[in-house]
């Protein structure tokens, strides 16, 4: 455990990539089997101890020192873990730190009544530094700048093997990864993932940003605002991923008996929208998915109302057969040919948009203001389907966003490197005329969209005009507007305004603009869609 600790600590305070890469390469060709496996699964957010929450290491820590004192400093430092383990008393004992192991170990026994007592004697065991390693991998949520990616290229670099290679044994495996390292580390033969419903990398787009393409060389399509899906049929099972490689059949058990033969298909998950009269129509927007998603169970009702079905984008394997390294032309007229064996209740093709030229494509961009469609994709027809983003082949070019003036009304401490700024913002619009007595009404949250400089001036701004204190939440005046930027708006029972953005951002901070000349959520409510 001293050598993880000690790896954790380098990667929290190292903000290079390449040095976060050979820090952890270097770990895992120095440590042995099973620990690396362990820690590796940790890096890549691949454990999890239902014992252990935030919850469960606050409530311990209020028991041992006062809570005002917990709070302020949880408040000031940023981060439970890191607190906690500065804080926690010091044992009588001197430290006897686990191996990672035993740790995995003793935190897999514990349960919701033991790890009350078990906790404690683990963190008795460790210094601060230990303490802070093991509070991060019980808890899940390492935050240390460390993707579950760069932890895979890591180990594709620690043993000289590709990462396109790793990526495709990753999932079919388990922590820690035993016939991984055998392969990787030992020479020894490949994991065996042919029965196996595994996920495999997906090909992904670069912005279009100033480039014009020729129509003659690329397909477009439309790019559909719902979760991007791969659907796995293997050894007479079928799973769903998400784009990071999650596994989320759970979520959507209507879709695993209705692949019918063993594929490996690319698509968008999206749930079906209703007409007046309960017919069913195409796709919702984004706000109706959102009910179902991260959902253990799914009850009837929501099946009912709310059925979700994948709009088919790419074929990578079909009955044993690689299509990947095939032209996108071939891998599309392969799709289309298995339509016909697909059932229409659960599957569709994302079509082709015609256009007679770019120009004519971007006025039919510009037209697009459906709310399940962000924009759209172009594809080089040439293109194989690669793992991750390739220079050239395949282009996103979403819409362009919604605009409304805003006025900051609460904010909150950030996480890790923010933790000592108040940047995380929430705006509101005026619910009527504010020169009549209107009151604001929150519509939206952000923490993005400004630079660093910018971030200090809000942070300013802040603590010189809080008027209020909620814990952790200072209530402002309502004295700066902000220009949000936004996909599409919904209606939302959960919000006071009745509404809510779909990936709002700051556009820009309006320093010059008066908060009366803010937008109303009338303005607001009527960009939405039916």
């Amino acid at each position: 455990m001293e050598e993880f600790a000690a790896l954790i600590d380098a990667l929290v305070y190292t903000r290079s990539r390449n040095e976060k890469l050979r820090l952890i390469a270097e770990y895992l060709r120095a440590t042995p089997d099973p620990d690396r496996g362990w820690a590796l699964a940790a890096l890549s957010d691949g454990l999890d101890f239902p014992a252990v929450k935030s919850s469960t290491i606050r409530n311990l820590m209020k028991d041992r020192i006062d809570p005002v004192l917990w709070s302020l400093s949880r408040d000031f430092v940023g981060d439970t873990a890191e607190t906690a383990s500065l804080l926690w008393p010091a044992p009588d004992e001197p430290p006897s730190p686990p191996s990672v192991s035993e740790t995995v170990e003793l935190l897999e026994a514990m349960n919701r009544k033991t790890v009350v007592s078990e906790l404690p004697k683990l963190l008795d065991r460790l210094d601060p530094s230990g303490r802070y390693a093991l509070l991060k991998l019980a808890t899940g949520g390492m935050r240390i700048g460390v993707s579950s990616r760069l932890a895979k290229t890591a180990f594709a670099q620690a043993f000289d093997v590709s990462v396109d290679e790793v990526e495709e044994y990753w999932h079919g495996l388990a922590p820690p990864y035993p016939e991984l390292f055998a392969w990787a580390a030992h020479g020894e033969d490949p994991p065996d993932i042919e029965n196996l419903p595994t996920f495999r990398p997906f090909m992904l787009a670069h912005p279009l940003e100033e480039t014009v393409v020729d129509l003659a060389d690329y397909a477009a399509e439309w790019k559909w605002d719902g979760i991007r899906v791969q659907l796995v049929r293997a050894g007479d099972e079928t799973r769903i991923y998400s784009r990071s490689g999650d596994d989320i059949s759970a979520t959507f058990p209507e879709l695993l008996d209705v692949l019918p033969f063993p594929a490996v298909l690319d698509g968008e998950l999206l749930v079906r929208g209703t007409h007046q009269g309960g017919e069913e129509g195409g796709a919702a927007s984004f706000n109706a998915l959102q009910q179902r998603l991260g959902r253990k169970t799914v009850s009837k009702k929501m099946l009912k109302e709310a059925p979700a079905f994948v709009r088919l984008y790419d074929a990578l394997l079909v009955e044993g057969e690689d299509l990947r390294p095939s032209p996108w032309t071939e891998r599309r007229a392969r799709l289309e040919a298995l339509m016909e064996r697909l059932p229409y209740s659960h599957f569709d093709l994302s079509r082709i948009v015609e256009a007679r030229d770019f120009d004519h494509l971007a006025q039919i961009r510009e037209g697009s203001r459906d709310d399940s469609i962000e924009g759209l994709m172009l594809k080089r027809k040439d293109s194989p389907y690669i793992a991750g983003r390739r220079v050239g082949y395949w282009y996103k070019w979403k819409r362009d966003p919604l605009l409304v003036d805003c006025v900051l009304m609460y904010a909150q401490r950030g996480s890790g490197k923010r933790s000592s700024f108040y940047s995380d913002y929430t705006f509101g619009c005026w619910d009527g005329d504010p020169d009549r007595g209107a009151d604001l009404l929150p519509v939206g949250k952000a923490y993005s969209g400004f630079t660093d400089e910018e971030l200090k001036k809000l942070d300013r701004h802040v603590r010189r005009n809080t008027v209020n204190r909620f814990g952790p939440v200072r209530e402002t005046d309502k004295s700066l507007v902000f220009e949000v930027a936004f996909d599409s708006v919904h209606e939302s029972k959960r919000h006071k305004s009745g509404l809510a953005m779909r990936f709002p951002r700051i556009h820009r901070i309006r320093w010059d603009k008066p908060p009366h000349e803010a937008d109303r959520v009338e303005a607001l409510r009527a960009l939405v869609r039916d």
